[in-house]
Order: C-alpha cells, then structure tokens, then sequence
C-alpha cells in the first residue's frame, strides 16, 4: 500500500510573469517559477521522453487515492508524479505526501509557502515551473486515467512534431457510483473529423462555434517547453472556465493533435467545482465573463478582422438563441450561417484569414 502519513518539504515559489507565444499582449499567466529546492537544483534541461504528471488537489482526501493509483498502472513507464496541494484542510495533505515518502525517486510533494490556496491554476503553473520531464500531462485529483493514457499520447507528440499537444476523447463518469449514478457513462464526442493535427486556430474557431468540444484538462499533455512559452494558466482569470482561457491561448498558435480514443475518465458528482457551478446557477455568467476577457485578448492581439473574431461574435450572440424551440433552432441556424459567410469573405493567404 503507497498510501501513508510521511512528511514532505515545501516548494518555495516567486512570482514571474512570463509573454505568451502569441504576442506581447500583457495577458500572459504568471507562472510560479521555483527558488532553489532540493528538488530543482541543477535541472538545466527537460529529461528527454519523461512525462511530468501534475496532480493538482485540494480537499481531495474521498478520491485522491484513485487518481494516483491509475497513475502507477500507466503502461508507460518513464513518468514522474508531481502532487500539488493547493492548501487543503482535509486528509489529502497526508495521504500526498504519504506517496513522496515511500516513492521519492518518482514522487514529489508541493505546496505553496504556508500551505496557502491560490487556486488549480497557480496550483497548475507550479508543478509546470518543478517539471523534470519533456512532457506534461493534467489530472485531477477526483479523475482517472486509462492504463494506455500516456503511452498513446507521448507516442503521438513523438511522431508529429508538428503538434505541440494531444489528446483524445473523455469518459463521463458516473458508474463509479454503484447503483446511486444518475445516468449511464458516455464518451464525450469531438464533433469533428479526429486522428490528425488540427492547425491553429481552427481549434479556437471549433470551440466558440460550438462545432468542437473542448477536452477534459485530465486528457491533455504538452511539450512542457510550448507551456512555458505560452504562458501557463491565468492565475488572474476569475471563474470557472480559467482552463478554456489556457486552451484558447494555446490553441491560437499551435499545433494539436485530437485522437479518436478515449483516454481518461472525468467522475460525475455533485461535490465537483463544474457541478457546484451548475448548481449555484453560475454557468452563463461564468462563460460570459470568460467570452469578455476573450475579446479583450483578442482586441490586444489586433485580432478584430479575422475568422477568430468572427467566431467569437457568434459566441457572444448565440446565448440569446437558447432552447428547443423551432423559432430558436433557425435564428441559431441563421446566426451560424451568416458567420460562416463571413469567414469565408475573408481575403486568404492574409492575417484576416486566420
């Protein structure tokens, strides 16, 4: 049994601010970049063909240990698991760095200086600033990973340099509660055509057009150098949709590849952040505030005449559309026709293009 009670050392962190590949907007994310520890010292270069697991948690004591078990299964052995606490009060403090412990080779515990809460994504950027490996990958700590999860995806990122991510289908999970789930599991489709590399910035276009479903953050991994340079998570980024304000600045200018298998399962309950979300009724305004930093961004990036921003009018508009109805369905269909349109007015081969 890994699981245990053990002691861990601290992370020390400073604040760095650090551009994002896609221009000197000012909106990049501030990385928490480490001070010397006894854990980053001399770490000049990425270990080649690594993958560095960043679970980040907090208050995860019900669930954790599954999460870091589907971790030891991975088919895949070259990984190192970075545990981030991001200020919890419960058990999982313990149980964290109870695995540090016992595996230190493969296993380090982090946390920030007086076991402060900063949020998943500071907590997200930490254990991006203490990765050892050439790749990263996410994982929540009440989600579980598919034994072939990192082995498909590194193979992947290996064969096509091109791509600066990957990731594939998720599983919504609700069987793991026995007879109490809800609903049958489901695997959340892409809705489009899959097994390739997608070139910026039609992800980001897909996304607001509602012709693409985001990925889980349990099903992504990146070359760790692309997120540096793109800047990590907003930490400033208030709101629920703080991954889709990383997904949207990564995607703006690199490579992805979608696969069409599923790789992770993402546990449906009602104690989740998306599901307390939904319950609170926060969601529209959640994506609202997150569309407005968006335009903002993309104003910043002199992005106003291009398919980008075409799409992301339509994201705005399309919220007053909503419901079964018949007269809804057509003013949606109206609205996308006419973005479509205009995307395709567009001059090619031309900034407005993009």
């Amino acid at each position: 049994d890994r699981r245990g009670r053990a002691p861990g050392a601290a992370v020390r962190t400073s604040r760095a601010s650090r551009r994002g590949a896609d221009g000197d907007s000012g909106y990049a994310g501030e990385l928490r970049v480490p001070g010397p520890s006894p854990q980053s010292v001399g770490i000049a270069a990425p270990d080649k063909g690594r993958v560095s697991v960043v679970l980040n948690f907090l208050d995860a004591e019900r669930f954790i240990d599954e999460a870091v078990e589907s971790v030891y299964a991975q088919s895949f052995p070259a990984w190192e698991l970075l545990l981030v606490d991001d200020g919890s009060t419960d058990g999982s403090t313990a149980i964290a760095r109870g695995y540090a412990a016992r595996d230190p080779e493969r296993v380090r515990y982090l946390e920030f200086p007086g076991h402060e809460n900063r949020g998943a994504s500071a907590a997200r950027n930490l254990g991006i600033a203490e990765a050892r490996g050439e790749f990263v990958a996410f994982l929540d700590a009440d989600d579980v990973w598919l034994e072939d999860r990192l082995k498909q995806s590194v193979a992947l990122l290996q064969r096509h340099q091109d791509a600066d991510m990957a990731y594939g289908e998720t599983e919504y999970w609700y069987s793991w509660a026995g007879e109490a789930a809800p609903h049958a599991d489901r695997v959340q489709p892409h809705w489009f055509a899959a097994d390739r590399v997608v070139r910026p910035p039609e992800l980001l276009i897909g996304h607001l057009m509602h012709t693409a479903s985001l990925p889980s953050v349990s099903a992504i991994t990146l070359r760790r150098e692309a997120a540096l340079a793109s800047g990590g998570f907003l930490e400033s980024f208030p709101g629920m949709h703080d991954d889709q304000a990383f997904l949207a600045r990564f995607c703006l200018a690199r490579g992805v590849y979608v696969a069409h298998e599923c790789w992770d399962r993402y546990r449906q309950h009602p104690g989740s952040l998306s599901a307390l979300s939904a319950q609170r009724g926060e969601d529209a305004r959640a994506r609202s505030l997150y569309l407005a930093w968006l335009r903002e961004f993309l104003d910043a990036e002199e992005m106003r005449e291009t398919r980008v921003w075409d799409a992301l009018r339509y994201a705005e508009r399309v919220s007053a559309y909503q419901g079964a109805g018949r007269r809804m369905k057509l003013m949606r269909w109206v609205l996308r026709a006419r973005t479509r349109l205009r995307m395709a007015l567009r001059p090619s081969g031309t900034l407005a293009s993009r």
